[in-house]
């Protein structure tokens, strides 16, 4: 395979993992609004899932963005970083 092409399918497993990282987040955030709604949690308890889905997003972004510049052959694809759990606030 060319470089190019390397790079190009090194992109689209960075896009394909992406995608289904973010969406088991938004998952999360439908789930605690579902159970919001049904009484089972407060505002507050949705706010703190809404913050952890912010950060974990945001880096996941950065780390799957990492990934493509950094060598056509590294790739957040290879399952080894789970981004559920970046970006929760610590436990005090």
């Amino acid at each position: 395979m060319s470089a190019k092409s390397d790079r190009e399918a090194a992109r689209e497993a960075v896009a394909a993992y992406h995608e289904t990282q973010l969406a088991a987040l938004v998952e999360r955030v439908g789930s605690a609004i579902d159970r919001f709604r049904g009484g089972q949690l407060n505002a507050f308890d949705v706010d703190q899932v809404l913050f952890h889905y912010s950060r974990a997003a945001k880096e996941l972004w950065k780390f799957c963005n990492l990934a493509i510049r950094s060598s056509p052959r590294t790739s957040c694809a290879s399952g080894r970083r789970s981004i559920g759990g970046s970006g929760a606030p610590r436990k005090r």
